[in-house]
This record gives C-alpha cells, sequence and structure tokens, in this order.
C-alpha cells in the first residue's frame, strides 16, 4: 500500500509570508490579512482539500538585520506589519470541524501561567484541534524591544523552554483531575474542589504556585510542534515534539537530517514514529506543464530580491547587505550561516559556488525549502519521491500567491493523490492528535509531559 502524504499549510499573520515581493502580483490577497474573511476563507479551503492543518508562524519582532535598521523589511513588507496569530484561531475553528490550526508562540517572553490559560481556551473553543509549535525566539529586536539587550544565548534559551515546558505541563496535566467538574445542580456543586491541584514549582526560571484556571480541554496539552535544528534544538524536539518541521534544500540533507531525528527518538525511548517530520516545500501547479512553468516564470518577475535578503539575515544572523549580489556566499564571514553554506552548496547538481543573488533567488518563493514546479502528476511524482527517499511524512506547504496557492492545491494535486491512494479521502475523527496518530486524544505514555499527569498520594500504612 502507497504510504500516505500529510500536507500542513503554512501562512503567517502578515503579508507575502515567505514570498517576499508577491503582494504585488494581482491575484495575491495577503494583504487581506487583517480580516476575518481571509482566514475563515483559508480555513474552508483548506479542509476542503482535507489538510492535516495550518501552521502559523510569527515572530515577536521585526527584521532589522539587513542594513542594520528596519528599512527593507518595512519597504518590502518583509513580516512587517505582524498580527498576532492567536487572534485568528477561533475564527478558523468556527468554520471548520477537522482542520487542526497550529501557533508558533515564543517561550521568551511570556509567562506560563497566562499563556496555559491560554492555549487550553483555544483547544476547547476548537474541539481539540489547537496545535503549539514552541519557539524560543531568535531576532535581536524582539528581545530589545522586551527590554533586553539581545536574546539569550542559544543553549540557554533551550534551557528556559524546558523549564517552561515543565511548568505548562504540571498546569495541564497535573492540576485538574479528569472527574473534577461534575455540573451537579441538585447538590450545588459545578466542580468538586479537592479535584483541583496547586501546582508548586520553584526552578531557576520560574515560580509558580497555583492551579491552572481552565478545566482540562479535550487533548489537555495542546499537540506539540517543534523546528529545532541545532543539536540543542533537536534534543528539545526529540523531548517535547509531536511534529518536527524541517527546511532542507535537497532530499539528501534531508534524509540525513530525518534518520538523525528517527535516531534520537529511539535513543531517548519513544518509537522513532511516534513523531511527524514535515518538510517545508513550496509547490506551484496548474493543470499542465506549460501553465505551471508560466505561472512560475510570472510569480518570479514580482519576487524581491531585497526582502529575500531581509529575511536570510534575519534566519541567519548576517547582514547582506554588506555584500555585493555576485559575492560567493563562501566569502560571508559568520558562524551562523556555516551550516546554511553547507547544505546550499549541497542543492546545486553542477557544485557551481553559490552567490548571493542565488540565495536571494532561492529565498524569493518559499523561503528556506525548495520549490516544486510542474502538473498535479508531476508534483505528485516528486512529492511521493521526496517521501520515498528521505522518509519523511509530509509537507509544510507555503503559498506563493494566496489564497490561490492553496486553492490549486486543493484543485490539481490533492485529487492527484488520491487517485494514487497516497492522500487520504476522509478525516478521522476526534482531536488533532487522535487524527495525526489515531491511538487518543492526550499525550502517550512516553512522552515527557506525561509524567507530569496527577497521581493520587499513597496512602501510607
Amino acid at each position: 500500500m502507497t504510504r500516505q502524504i500529510r500536507l500542513n499549510a503554512f501562512d503567517m499573520n502578515c503579508v507575502g509570508h515567505q514570498s517576499p515581493g508577491l503582494w504585488r502580483h494581482p491575484s495575491d490577497r495577503s494583504w487581506d490579512y487583517k480580516t476575518i474573511g481571509y482566514w475563515t476563507h483559508l480555513a474552508q479551503t483548506l479542509e476542503r482539500g482535507l489538510f492535516d492543518g495550518v501552521f502559523l508562524a510569527d515572530v515577536l519582532g521585526v527584521y532589522d538585520v539587513y542594513g542594520g535598521n528596519r528599512d527593507a523589511a518595512a519597504r518590502n513588507a518583509t513580516q512587517l506589519p505582524v498580527n498576532d496569530p492567536m487572534m485568528v484561531v477561533s475564527a478558523m475553528a468556527a468554520v471548520t470541524e477537522h482542520l487542526g490550526i497550529g501557533v508558533t508562540a515564543a517561550t521568551a517572553f511570556e509567562h506560563p501561567y497566562p499563556f496555559s490559560r491560554r492555549a487550553s481556551t483555544l483547544d476547547h473553543l476548537s474541539g481539540g484541534r489547537f496545535a503549539w509549535n514552541i519557539v524560543t525566539g531568535y531576532l535581536p529586536s524582539a528581545a530589545r524591544a522586551m527590554g533586553e539587550d539581545d536574546q539569550m544565548a542559544h543553549t540557554d534559551r533551550y534551557d528556559h523552554a524546558d523549564e517552561y515546558m515543565e511548568v505548562v505541563y504540571k498546569l495541564w496535566e497535573g492540576s485538574w483531575q479528569d472527574d473534577a467538574v461534575i455540573r451537579d445542580r441538585a447538590g450545588g456543586v459545578f466542580t468538586r474542589p479537592e479535584k483541583i491541584h496547586t501546582i508548586e514549582h520553584e526552578g531557576i526560571h520560574f515560580k509558580v504556585t497555583g492551579a491552572h484556571l481552565c478545566e482540562p480541554s479535550p487533548q489537555r496539552t495542546p499537540f506539540i510542534y517543534q523546528a529545532g535544528s541545532s543539536p540543542r534544538g533537536k534534543r528539545f524536539a526529540v523531548e517535547h515534539a509531536e511534529a518536527i518541521f524541517t527546511g532542507a534544500p535537497t532530499k539528501e540533507v534531508l534524509a540525513e537530517t530525518v534518520d538523525d531525528i528517527r535516531s534520537q527518538l529511539r535513543a531517548a525511548g519513544r518509537d522513532p514514529y511516534s513523531v511527524k517530520i514535515f518538510q517545508l516545500l513550496t509547490v506551484i501547479t496548474a493543470e499542465t506543464p506549460e501553465k505551471a512553468r508560466a505561472k512560475h516564470d510570472e510569480y518570479r518577475r514580482f519576487a524581491s530580491d531585497e526582502g529575500a535578503l531581509t529575511l536570510m539575515s534575519g534566519w541567519m544572523g548576517i547582514d547582506f547587505n554588506e555584500y555585493g549580489l555576485d559575492d560567493p556566499i563562501t566569502a560571508v564571514e559568520s558562524n551562523a550561516i556555516k551550516s546554511a553554506v553547507a547544505s546550499f552548496s549541497r542543492a546545486d547538481a553542477s557544485g557551481k559556488p553559490w552567490t548571493v543573488r542565488d540565495l536571494a533567488a532561492w529565498g524569493g518563493i518559499g523561503g528556506l525549502g525548495p520549490l516544486v514546479v510542474g502538473s498535479a502528476a508531476e508534483v505528485a511524482d516528486e512529492l511521493l519521491d521526496w517521501q520515498e527517499v528521505t522518509d519523511v511524512d509530509g509537507f509544510n506547504v507555503p503559498y506563493a500567491v494566496t489564497p490561490a496557492s492553496f486553492e490549486d492545491l486543493v484543485e490539481f494535486l490533492v485529487p492527484e493523490l488520491q487517485r494514487r491512494g497516497a492522500y487520504k479521502t476522509a478525516y478521522t475523527p476526534g482531536t488533532l492528535r487522535h487524527k495525526l496518530f489515531g491511538n487518543g486524544d492526550h499525550l502517550p505514555d512516553d512522552h515527557r509531559g506525561a509524567q507530569h499527569r496527577y497521581r493520587a498520594p499513597t496512602a501510607v500504612p
């Protein structure tokens, strides 16, 4: 039997997201991001295409590494302006029944106690379809805006996030027992107070004494996404994630990444397939190969090199404005970019050295991930080959223009994958966790968060 491909749509509560400059295209409606109608239409489109979820990126800061200021980000709408992604979850949930809705939220600048309530609220309102993409933060501008000189050191950010997770697990998993809420009208008891427990957490970063404010939501702990790529980030993902996002530029690099993740899961005592791995990959498709390529050529004319390099500068921590477009990226002096240089140098089979211009062209449509252009049959062939070669579970698909890129996937690609038996024809009922794994609504027993479930004290004889 053909292994089924899973699809997430990748979006952000901003203009252009990862295709800077394409907001100028006549078909693009990303500038409509500030209306509820944009988000409800997107949600209904994706649910019609049986997407597993929509994943909303976020940053709490501006891309001001390029040129040393935010001017290029503002000019090109490079994730600026950007609205709060959590505010659109309820609207999307209200017009769908099955679509998972994942939101990025950083551990660096919000206390876990109020965040845990917000997440539980959205899990309730979505019927158990809310997911959290954990990030530790990476933009220095966000740290400065929050009163810090800079982000914490890389390892320190993950140590801080580990403790953050310990706090939210205690609140979600251990504060309220399953049978706390009884709604006893005759007895006048809504919640049995003895079934609510105060957590007592005192660590390096947080001191929390209190009970969770929400009754248990359908998933208790929201479904957990993570996208760490460094060794420390991968270790954090292996300990916490149920889905991991990757952005490898080639199948060879992705195969190595997937194998490493599965090996680390096995070493940590978890089932190596207890985590779904999604690769960032942009698709441009149409009725015929010729129409798809013409569409790509048209989109390329609207892409902004400056906007792409503004994103790359923020992601890699290097100011590409200091280099000429024809400078080889091997000449760029930065520890942050060494791994990226090594990966991108493998993306060109000819072995030709990559220039800053090449990097801008790569990132102009879809960001760091690869781009697949073709008819539905060609794209399906390519996605199935990616899956076969790399053992990846599915793809996190950003748009070139929205909502047209997502509508094309639903109209052309999804039916083609279904004809091949490589894509579901109906949703599985239940929470997002149950839909993706089919083994229950709550964290599995081998997950780190499950260790914090409430357990009654052992009676002393």
